[in-house]
């Protein structure tokens, strides 16, 4: 009799059924409002878990997929990037991420670039190194070389090392206007065959993928970096190209690294 005239007072048949139901369960008290309870707080996250989150977003900058990744990679530890997002929302800890688009060939687009390192030497003197760095457009697969000077001859030398490294046919070089990219460096990387496009100034996006690999350097490698000298640099400037390389996951392949993801694209 109560259920046909429910709706009179506003009230919808499944709410009426729980209320009453409610009320046959526990009386008077069973009517009363209370906060349902999640089935899943957030804080039943463990706290060692936790930890591992917060010190490798602080340590090396990464974003919730990318802890994903590494915690499943290397700690064996299943979370979802929507736990980990929530997780840095509640230290105010968020990052951006954007789509980028890719060749699918691997070395029909190499990027070239150099990046200038500033060290303090034992004496606390200035001490000023580039880094020349290629990655492939398609697979992220990257080759690092470091050098005391900012020539077109090392720019040069450069190309020679990159050939030697990679796994696969270079067809185009793709680098900005500067100085160690002119003639010379021009001619002697289309004497190897290898078409090399400059990218309209002021357009530093058109490099976009060698520009964001820095910033991997710089957060990833450099920060926690010791200047001892050029041999103890070029030996860990190698052991991280191993790594960014073979080991670790990359956002543009879901959490593949480039070798992976080259594998995949020459099978």
């Amino acid at each position: 009799m109560y259920a046909k005239h429910a709706g009179i007072f506003g009230i919808g048949r499944s709410s009426f059924y729980r209320w009453r139901d409610a009320y046959q369960k526990h009386g008077e008290a069973g009517l009363k409002n209370a906060k349902s309870i999640p089935k899943n707080p957030a804080n039943q996250t463990p706290a060692e878990i936790v930890e591992k989150v917060l010190y490798l977003r602080r340590k090396y900058h990464l974003g919730p997929i990318r802890i994903v990744w590494y915690l499943a990679r290397y700690h064996g530890i299943k979370i979802s990037d929507a736990r980990v997002y929530r997780i840095l929302r509640g230290t105010r800890m968020r990052k951006l991420h954007t789509k980028r688009y890719q060749k699918q060939v691997p070395g029909h687009h190499i990027q070239v670039d150099v990046k200038l390192l500033t060290f303090k030497g034992k004496c606390g003197e200035k001490i000023r190194r580039f880094q020349y760095t290629a990655i492939d457009d398609a697979t992220r697969v990257r080759a690092l070389k470091v050098y005391e000077k900012h020539t077109q001859a090392n720019a040069i030398d450069f190309i020679d090392h990159i050939i030697e490294k990679v796994p696969f046919r270079i067809r185009e070089v793709r680098t900005d206007n500067g100085h160690e990219f002119q003639a010379k460096f021009h001619w002697h990387v289309e004497d190897l065959g290898i078409r090399h496009a400059y990218i309209k100034r002021g357009t530093p996006q058109l490099n976009g993928k060698v520009e964001r690999s820095h910033r991997s350097d710089q957060q990833e490698f450099y920060q926690l970096l010791s200047y001892k000298g050029d041999v103890d640099l070029e030996a860990k400037l190698d052991e991280w190209e191993r790594f960014y390389n073979f080991a670790r996951p990359h956002g543009a392949h879901n959490g593949q690294t480039p070798y992976e993801a080259l594998r995949d694209k020459l099978q």
